[in-house]
């Protein structure tokens, strides 16, 4: 009997253990940048890139009535050396959130108020799966920016996370 597949909660509890560890590779990357770049516009596109991921994430949580505070802006000018804690924070409060996340919940609908100031309404499996994917189109642009400046980029692809099983002959 074929193994039960995840439900859609399961896979995005999983999925942000991958994003985690993907926050962790791409806070290497830019601290691999050579001191010589380490002013380059470039780099601060980069670490704009990885503020502004910390930031929509948080955002969410907010829309989602998570947490109170709303930041005042999606790319908040964020220091390389501020990151780390920006991410540890945001991760902790995403964690906690997705673990208390039902199924239910997952299928429901939930209404917020747009940048635009316009109300929305989104079935929030379908705002997990923009977050998710928003992610990985930011890392690829962080880790071209970085590997540019000089500095050690990592491949962040899910199959080097999560390894297929070699079938051994």
């Amino acid at each position: 009997m074929p193994a039960q597949s995840p439900s859609f909660l399961e896979r995005f509890r999983h999925w942000y253990e991958y994003e985690k560890d993907c926050n962790r590779k791409v806070l290497q990357m830019l601290q691999s940048v050579p001191p010589a770049n380490r002013s380059s516009p470039l780099l601060a596109k980069a670490v704009g890139r990885m503020a502004h991921l910390v930031a929509a994430r948080h955002m969410w949580l907010h829309r989602l009535g998570v947490v109170e505070d709303r930041l005042e802006s999606w790319f908040p000018p964020t220091p390389l050396e501020q990151l780390p804690g920006a991410v540890e924070a945001v991760e902790r409060r995403w964690t906690a959130y997705l673990g208390r996340l039902t199924e239910a919940e997952l299928e429901a609908e939930f209404t917020y108020t747009g940048s635009d100031g316009k109300r929305y309404r989104w079935r929030l499996l379908d705002l997990l799966t923009q977050v998710f994917g928003h992610a990985w189109y930011h890392r690829g642009q962080i880790a071209m920016l970085v590997k540019e400046l000089g500095g050690s980029a990592v491949d962040t692809d899910y199959i080097f996370w999560n390894r297929p099983r070699l079938i051994e002959d």
